[in-house]
């Protein structure tokens, strides 16, 4: 597009030069400009961040043939923040919620979130904003859809289309933050085309490329990787904000970012390096497992685990989690790199550290109540209630009654027991017996109010 116009001085220029969207006029445009132009540093922030992506984002667009008002989206998604995740869970600069960015094949593990990834988002963003336009035929209701879903407003179309009512987006139906989204761009659309009417300074941005890509064939640290290239971590991690953990995998293929002049010192920085490339190894655990028994297992600090991995105090790792630990001493030279298998399939899930619970299954005295089997058990009223649908305190008499108890650290049977309210055993220490249906006689001992636990047999 910007070819027939001739060259353009700086990518704001080629970008103008691509504009082809409808315009949309409506007070909520003029609201919207203004309140950027009333905030030029937050304005200015964000055309700052907008400098390393811009050129490739237009660069797609052109190949692809499709409207340059498409490179200032991420202003509206995530004020060109790649690091941006929202309260619906949606992350990167083109804000992918999770089960879209995997339709759109971005990878999402241990290792890399791709939605993050300024090249994979960006494909996918594109691939999916041209088939929303090729599905509703229209950019606006294009952009409805990919803020709103596309179900959502084919479903408001068609409530239209059987009242005799117009079908475009200014006269559809739909959430507030919806009806705002394309004013949004609008508004940005309409500073970047004239400036000087906002009283707004935009900074000159080349039209050429920002960055380039290098790869490696070994795991490498994230911090050694910005130091052969001798970038700045945070700039460093502006261009390569997938990363999830603090190495890169050579068996992802990864395709790491870097200005010009720092991916030449990257490389050549790379080929005399002589000692270890990676810090890091990772290990799936087979069972449930605390993070504090792995961590003494690999005889590490429980704490750098956490860390890393972003494990919260008072979760444990669910079966089959990888995470990512130091190398042992010594190890870091020629010690394998992490497989393909993991760094492409590694998950990790964690789940509150509980004790383990077994179900132990109580007979009802004549006075039994459940505040009174709270108090004897060491378990809530409600949940006692919960666990078997109780609408009040009081419990007929031979009613079996489910507890879900600390699992005895030796184990043993669970039996059914009748434990009465009256029994002086509760208080006293003595054993009372206890009847299970149909069963001989057995003991059971008395469990303290203050307690969960079991002694070991």
């Amino acid at each position: 597009m910007a070819s027939l116009k001739g060259p353009a001085k700086d990518l704001w220029a080629r970008i103008r030069q691509g504009f082809s969207m409808p315009d949309l006029q409506n007070s909520a445009v003029d609201d919207r400009a203004d309140w950027y132009a009333q905030r030029p540093e937050a304005f200015q922030r964000m055309v700052e961040r907008s400098n390393r992506y811009l050129y490739h984002i237009v660069e797609e667009l052109e190949r692809r043939n499709m409207p340059t008002e498409l490179a200032l989206l991420p202003f509206v998604e995530s004020a060109f923040n790649p690091q941006a995740v929202s309260s619906a869970k949606a992350a990167g600069m083109w804000q992918f919620i999770p089960s879209t960015g995997r339709t759109y094949n971005l990878k999402q593990n241990v290792f890399q979130d791709e939605r993050r990834d300024v090249l994979a988002s960006t494909d996918a963003a594109l691939d999916y904003l041209s088939k929303l336009h090729d599905q509703f035929g229209d950019w606006q209701l294009a952009l409805a859809a990919y803020n709103w879903g596309e179900g959502s407003v084919a479903r408001a179309i068609a409530r239209n289309q059987a009242a005799g009512l117009s079908t475009d987006y200014v006269n559809l139906n739909m959430p507030a933050e919806t009806r705002m989204y394309v004013p949004k761009l609008q508004a940005v659309k309409n500073i970047i085309a004239n400036p000087e009417r906002y009283s707004v300074r935009l900074p000159d941005i080349p039209n050429h490329p920002y960055f380039v890509t290098v790869t490696t064939s070994r795991d490498i640290d994230v911090v050694l990787a910005a130091r052969l290239a001798n970038l700045p971590m945070d700039e460093f991690k502006a261009l390569n904000p997938s990363f999830n953990r603090p190495v890169i995998l050579g068996a992802s293929n990864p395709q790491i970012l870097l200005p010009y002049d720092n991916a030449e010192t990257f490389q050549y920085n790379l080929n005399t390096y002589r000692g270890g490339l990676s810090s890091w190894t990772a290990v799936t655990v087979g069972n449930r497992e605390r993070v504090e028994a792995l961590a003494a297992r690999l005889k590490v600090d429980p704490d750098t685990i956490r860390e890393i991995n972003r494990i919260p105090k008072g979760m444990r790792l669910k079966a089959g989690s990888t995470v990512v630990v130091p190398r042992a001493d010594g190890a870091k030279d020629d010690a394998p790199d992490i497989s393909p298998e993991l760094a492409e399939n590694a998950t990790m899930a964690v789940e509150p550290d509980m004790p383990d619970l077994r179900k132990v299954v109580v007979r009802a005295g004549k006075r039994d109540t459940v505040a009174g089997l709270s108090r004897r058990y060491g378990v809530s009223v409600a949940q006692i209630r919960a666990w078997n649908q109780l609408p009040g305190d009081a419990i007929p008499r031979g009613h079996n009654v489910v507890l879900m108890l600390p699992q005895a650290r030796g184990g043993g049977r669970v039996r059914a027991v009748r434990v009465s309210a009256t029994s002086a055993a509760a208080s006293t220490g003595r054993v009372p017996t206890a009847k299970v249906a149909g069963k001989p006689v057995v003991k059971a001992r008395p469990v303290a109010s203050t307690s969960a636990k079991r002694k070991k047999r």
